[in-house]
């Protein structure tokens, strides 16, 4: 099979959940430990950083590997879901999986993967172990994908776990509540593993405390300490909640003998989207009129993005936006402008709400805009009606965003 014919079978013989949703979604960790058996258990062969939470867990996962990077390491870095290529996902100090290595792990597993029936994010999962083993990595950083406790990554022993930040998104899995939720990211808190809370919450913080207390687990929770002040060029106010997280985790693997610099902090935070190849944070991709896209696509994140996008000035504010058909639409909503034109469009995925059904709720709403056909000619329009002094701001849905940058 060609690369295109070993993604394209990935895609569509094996359950993903960011195409499909909640009939992805695997409630224990069988499968992945049986892969990982028939692999050698490759993730008991590479040390690692394990990221959960809700939002931020993605870029103080580039923000960590970017650090260790500067500090001369072979850095792995698993992280989920990809933009535009499914290789974005499996990275070594940047540097995408090959796609000879995709199709062969594909062609040496593929008897093994069907009749195990494993999910896509299981079996990326053993790929991205089994790749780090055989490339010898002196460290992962690997992100949960949906949760933690039961989530497909949570089979290795990390150095030491950080969570970012819990908020009411995956409810239908998770819980409905931030406790009930934390508790399944505290799922990655391994016995003698210390773990760093990036940010404290009321509602979550004795839950941590509690697992924590029962692992005999070191607790860190990093929005309690002073820190110095590092700059990123991730651009978006929300990054110096995930910052003070990485500086935690760093001084931890400081403490357990890796050799990383104040320079070197201050580097891989100032270089994290050259060395990592991240997209989607803050992203600007044009600046006459400037135009912003931003992943965040629940309620914790879109509060800080949108907040950050008022600041913003402009004459006029055009937003492109699209979700999932499994957004609730009633929490986002009080979150977003009103006083915006909207250009309502359906993400290429099997899950993307019709954008007809999303003006209908926007303008039953008081909003004003017109649905269009795909993101691409919601942009397109966007652009051909904004001025010079206007801003453009793409968002609601990671896929959304995926479709422009």
């Amino acid at each position: 099979m060609t690369y295109l014919d070993t993604v394209n079978w990935m895609f569509s013989q094996l359950p993903m959940y960011q195409k499909q949703g909640q009939t992805a979604f695997k409630k224990d960790l069988t499968n992945t430990i049986t892969l990982a058996k028939h692999l050698k258990n490759p993730q008991y062969k590479f040390k690692s950083v394990h990221v959960a939470g809700t939002n931020g867990k993605g870029s103080s996962s580039h923000m960590l590997a970017s650090i260790l990077q500067e500090a001369g390491y072979k850095v792995g870095l698993y992280t989920s879901p990809h933009l535009k290529d499914f290789r974005e996902r499996i990275k070594i100090n940047g540097k995408e999986v090959s796609k000879a290595f995709v199709i062969g792990f594909i062609k040496r597993n593929k008897t093994f993967l069907e009749s195990h029936k494993l999910s896509f994010f299981e079996m990326t999962v053993g790929m991205a172990f089994d790749y780090f083993s055989k490339q010898k990595v002196d460290i992962a950083i690997i992100e949960v994908g949906l949760g933690g406790r039961l989530d497909s990554t949570n089979i290795i022993t990390p150095e030491v776990s950080l969570i970012t930040n819990i908020g009411l998104d995956h409810i239908q899995f998770l819980g409905n509540t931030l406790a009930l939720i934390a508790s399944e990211k505290a799922g990655i808190i391994k016995p003698l593993i210390p773990v760093v809370i990036s940010e404290t919450q009321v509602e979550t913080k004795p839950v941590f405390n509690a697992v924590a207390e029962k692992n005999n687990s070191k607790i860190v929770f990093a929005d309690h300490i002073k820190h110095d002040t590092f700059l990123t060029d991730l651009k978006g106010s929300y990054q110096s909640k995930n910052i003070q997280g990485v500086l935690e985790s760093i001084k931890i693997l400081q403490d357990k003998g890796f050799k990383i610099s104040n320079q070197d902090i201050k580097n891989g935070l100032l270089h994290s989207i050259i060395n990592t190849g991240l997209k989607g944070r803050w992203q600007i991709l044009k600046t006459t009129p400037k135009v912003i896209c931003d992943t965040a696509h629940n309620t914790e994140g879109l509060t800080v993005t949108i907040q950050q996008l008022l600041k913003e000035p402009y004459q006029k504010l055009h937003i492109v936006f699209g979700v999932v058909n499994d957004k609730d639409l009633v929490s986002i909503l009080p979150l977003l402008p009103k006083q915006a034109t909207y250009y309502f469009c359906k993400p290429d995925v099997p899950r993307g709400l019709d954008a007809r059904l999303l003006k209908e709720v926007f303008l039953a709403n008081g909003f004003l805009g017109d649905a269009y056909a795909s993101v691409n000619e919601a942009y397109l329009y966007a652009l051909k009606l904004a001025s010079d002094d206007d801003v453009i701001y793409i968002g609601g849905s990671t896929f959304v965003v995926a479709e422009v940058v």
